[in-house]
């Protein structure tokens, strides 16, 4: 019996990589800027319609040079609805993460929630556009502009997604993209942030190559997270397959929602208008009381018949040791995330699950 797990990349075709792989090494330029590295940033500029792309090695330090350009300190209103990396990001910085509640309907950060946070310290929002479902971006946008704050999006799940034809990624500040490998476009390992003007483009690049800005001058205390040729490679290829992928995984999609509508005490969330949506995630939420057992009952019991479901994001970020001092991690403070983290399945989601596939996790759903 196969093991179905949350996400697979397609794969590339392997003569053209290796045609590439051979190209990259006669020109014994295999990193630092090479011509697939350049490839791959206009490709993806083009592909995403924004203005610019910088490429990073992986998805977490975009969102660490993100706030080092634009010198972000003091505190930075989040959400604990996430992926760790979006909060570690703000330690590294240290800076003071501030949580606030999501949206029901959404995973999002509450715009309502954001304005009462706010301190003479507040310098920057960090919102997550969760699963790929887009952030209420007029509305933060509205906010930070009132009080004169930058806004960083963690779009690690928002890779092609769109709102009435307009890249989210055109949104706030910075935008930064997660390329690994359980992405529905992946670099294997990579990363990618999206600026607005030529200036900032500049200064990212020289932040992730040790502030280098040529041979003798060091114009910053930059790091060293450039992408690689050979991944830059691989991805100019994967760009060429994510359409079909993206349109793949909404078949999937389509069958859960068909099959799970009318299950008591099961949800999920149906396609917002307007929105091209890219199909990352397929979260189910479990009501212990209606359905009749606790979500991590149903967990298990998907996983006792090697179907790999993932409880994202369980546990909150608010909840680790880390970060739970700080009082905006009171789960009295955060009763919409709560409830979401303690009834969230991410079921399994990828271009190659097969309809026998589909029905067997459909099948111990619904019993």
């Amino acid at each position: 019996m196969s093991t179905i797990t949350v996400t697979s990349p397609l794969l590339p075709d392997l003569d053209e990589f290796h045609a590439m792989l051979q190209e990259i090494w006669e020109s014994r330029r295999i990193t630092n800027n090479g011509t697939f590295h350049r490839r791959l940033e206009e490709a993806l500029a083009a592909y995403l319609k924004v203005p610019y792309v910088s490429l990073f090695t992986n998805g977490t330090l975009p969102l660490i040079t993100a706030l080092q350009a634009l010198h972000i300190s003091g505190e930075v209103i989040t959400t604990p609805y996430s992926f760790v990396a979006t909060t570690h990001a703000l330690w590294w910085n240290d800076i003071r993460p501030v949580f606030v509640d999501i949206e029901p309907h959404t995973g999002c950060i509450d715009p309502e929630r954001i304005e009462a946070a706010i301190t003479p310290k507040t310098t920057a929002i960090m919102p997550v556009h969760v699963y790929g479902k887009p952030c209420n971006m007029d509305a933060i946008q509205a906010i930070a502009d009132k009080y004169g704050l930058r806004v960083i999006y963690d779009a690690a799940h928002a890779f092609g997604v769109e709102v009435n034809g307009e890249s989210v990624l055109n949104a706030g500040d910075m935008s930064t993209l997660s390329f690994h490998a359980t992405k529905v476009y992946n670099t294997i390992e990579g990363g990618a942030m999206v600026m607005h003007d030529a200036a900032m483009k500049q200064r990212i690049d020289y932040l992730k190559n040790f502030g280098f800005k040529n041979e003798v001058e060091v114009v910053a205390p930059g790091i060293n997270s450039k992408m690689d040729e050979m991944r830059a490679a691989y991805g100019l290829l994967n760009l060429r397959q994510v359409d079909d992928s993206i349109a793949a995984r909404r078949r999937v999609a389509m069958r859960y929602r068909e099959a799970l509508r009318n299950v008591e005490g099961i949800t999920f969330w149906d396609d917002m208008p307007g929105v091209r949506h890219n199909y990352s995630y397929f979260p189910i939420f479990v009501d212990e009381k209606r359905y009749g057992c606790t979500r991590d009952a149903l967990y298990f019991r998907l996983k006792e018949h090697d179907i790999l479901g993932r409880r994202y994001f369980y546990p909150l970020i608010s909840n680790f040791s880390t970060y739970r001092g700080l009082p905006s991690a009171a789960p009295e403070n955060l009763p919409v995330a709560t409830k979401m983290a303690n009834e969230v399945i991410c079921l399994p989601m990828h271009h190659a699950l097969t309809d026998d596939d589909i029905e067997r996790t459909l099948n111990l759903i619904i019993r």
